[in-house]
């Protein structure tokens, strides 16, 4: 009798018939092992729900390592940002510092120059005016007389206009 199972190829192969009893349960036990081994595949790959938990749990933890590395990057750039501002605003501080000086020396230089032009003014207008009167002085010295009548007549030029006008408001 000749006895046919199928290989593991999927081809048909010709069973060769054990030689005793002891060798047919030896074979009997390995194809129920290789079945056993099969329907486990088939049961697992049927197993949809735990293969989903399995696959969520791998996804979980990709994600998770993904935030890890996320927020490490964004720690950075977030350093690098505030580095370069830092950076930044000590350029600027240099800047206005610099300008600071610039303006003060600036007004500085300017107040100077206004000080020596207010002090060249006060020169000239103090010869002009002490000129003419050191000259005046001087007549008055070498006519006295002059001058006494001139301050007379301007005296009483000076108390007439009063009266006059003390007569024009109606005071009496």
């Amino acid at each position: 009798m000749t006895d046919r199972t199928q290989g593991a190829g999927g081809g048909s192969t010709g069973a060769v018939g054990a030689k005793g009893p002891d060798e047919l349960r030896q074979q009997i036990e390995r194809t129920r092992s290789q079945l056993g081994d099969t329907v486990e595949e088939l049961a697992a790959k049927a197993d949809v729900k735990g293969r989903a938990k399995a696959r969520a749990a791998d996804l979980k933890d990709k994600a998770g390592a993904l935030t890890v590395q996320l927020r490490s990057t964004a720690a950075q750039a977030g350093h690098r940002v505030q580095e370069k501002t830092a950076q930044a605003g000590h350029r600027v501080q240099e800047k206005t510092a610099e300008a600071g000086h610039r303006v003060q020396e600036k007004t500085a230089e300017a107040g100077h120059r206004a000080q020596l032009t207010a002090q060249r003014a006060g020169h000239t207008t103090g010869d002009s005016v002490r000129r003419p009167v050191s000259g005046a002085v001087e007549v008055c010295r070498r006519h006295p007389r002059q001058l006494m009548i001139v301050g007379a007549v301007g005296a009483a030029a000076l108390v007439a206009g009063l009266l006059a006008r003390r007569r024009g408001s109606g005071c009496h």
